[in-house]
């Protein structure tokens, strides 16, 4: 054990001792490394004052520094899972709830940072991800889960929304017939509903004045969010299209990678 500086009596357990140290006793390295201060804190029953202005230490608690991070908007569209995914009557039909616990948080409608660098108004659906943008003013989009067509079945680049439909009506195309025969009692539309693969609303997306085929709809398969197992179109929770759907108009740029 360290000897105590000269002129001192040896503490008994239990007393304080104040010990003032010179910069030539403990190089202030030795203290800053944590060495010095160990050997300090040893003297076993003793508590001990140390004279820190002479040790030249900065006495800043990196618990004082507060973090920078972006902040996003407030909407009131925006809030508990509970409350966007509640049963909801809307044209006539009655949405039953959405088991949300059973959705991974990240595919839940929210307010983010947004990370596309496109234009406010802009929807950007991100395949791989299975999430869909849209870009607010301000820095911030709202995000939604998607699922998306599987292999063979997709289409990405920069097109419109041209329109959009309430309980819209869903034709399958003959090719889709034709791998489905069930389907030909379908060939002249089936009626909107709760059963209708296109869900509560469709948005057509256009690219340079025609028609991709290919949509933004809801799904009553909400189990079916952040898989790749439609024939191309991009489908949401039927509560989160209505909310997408009152927030477009004619002619928003779309963006699929």
């Amino acid at each position: 054990m360290r000897e105590l500086p000269q002129g001192l009596t040896p503490p008994c357990n239990g007393d304080a001792v104040e010990i003032e140290i010179s910069e030539n006793q403990i190089s202030r390295r030795a203290v800053l490394s944590g060495a010095g201060a160990l050997a300090l804190l040893g003297v076993a029953g003793c508590s001990q004052t140390l004279n820190l202005p002479s040790l030249q230490l900065d006495g800043v608690t990196t618990g004082a520094i507060t973090p920078v991070r972006p902040s996003i908007s407030v909407d009131k569209n925006i809030t508990s899972p509970g409350v966007m995914y509640a049963s909801v009557t809307d044209g006539g039909f009655t949405l039953p709830e959405v088991p949300y616990l059973k959705v991974k948080p990240e595919f839940r409608r929210q307010i983010v940072v947004d990370p596309t660098g496109e234009q406010p108004g802009t929807i950007v659906v991100h395949s791989q991800e299975r999430l869909l943008y849209l870009v607010q003013p301000g820095g911030d989009a709202i995000r939604y889960g998607v699922g998306i067509g599987k292999e063979g079945f997709r289409w990405s680049g920069r097109a419109n929304i041209q329109y959009g439909k309430e309980w819209p009506t869903w034709t399958p195309p003959a090719e889709m017939i034709a791998r489905k025969p069930e389907l030909v009692k379908w060939q002249g539309g089936q009626p909107g509903g709760l059963d209708n693969p296109l869900g509560a609303r469709a948005l057509y997306i256009y690219q340079n004045g025609q028609d991709t085929g290919y949509r933004i709809h809801g799904s009553p398969e909400w189990w079916s969010i952040g898989q790749a197992m439609s024939s191309g179109c991009v489908r949401l929770i039927n509560q989160d299209i209505i909310d997408l759907y009152s927030r477009v108009s004619r002619k928003n740029p779309v963006v699929v990678v």
